[in-house]
């Protein structure tokens, strides 16, 4: 399939706007991914201390063993110092262990609330279903950001 792609950008005069393209994707791909991760984490999370997180009653269903008034704003403060650390390169580590140790909490509500998450179980998925389905996009960008943490800012890296 390539071949063929390859062969289209050259005879339309496109190759060389190609390469230039998926250079720049390449060199900022990671850096803008971790800005948007901090911003979903910074977003989401200063929600919930705010009291305007539409997730409130789904959380505190499902995180019916800790005090729901300590643990949503907690939650939230976590996940705004997520995005934080996404935003400072140093932190970064910190930030992804913050979000891998959360990250399995989201998932609670498929196992415990599953008539609140699906419409008909296992595939059909209600609003709630899939805000937090979506949650794979999020682990996948951060394993794509944690695989940065050792090159230098700006650095290719070859897959």
């Amino acid at each position: 399939m390539d071949k063929y792609v390859d062969q289209f950008l050259e005879a339309t005069g496109l190759d060389a706007f190609d390469r230039r393209l998926a250079g720049w994707m390449e060199r900022n791909g990671r850096r803008v991914l971790r800005y948007a991760l901090a911003v979903v984490f910074i977003w989401f999370g200063a929600l919930k201390p705010l009291g305007l997180s539409p997730a409130e009653a789904l959380v505190k269903n499902t995180v019916y063993f800790i005090p729901p008034d300590v643990f949503f704003p907690v939650l939230g403060w976590w996940e705004v110092a997520i995005g934080i650390g996404l935003l400072y390169r140093p932190l970064n580590r910190l930030a992804l262990g913050l979000l891998f140790l959360q990250m399995p909490g989201t998932m609670l509500p498929l196992v415990l609330l599953p008539e609140v998450c699906f419409t008909q179980a296992p595939i059909g998925l209600t609003m709630e279903g899939q805000y937090i389905i979506k949650n794979i996009v999020l682990i996948g960008a951060a394993l794509v950001v944690g695989g940065s943490v050792r090159t230098p800012s700006g650095a290719t890296v070859r897959l």
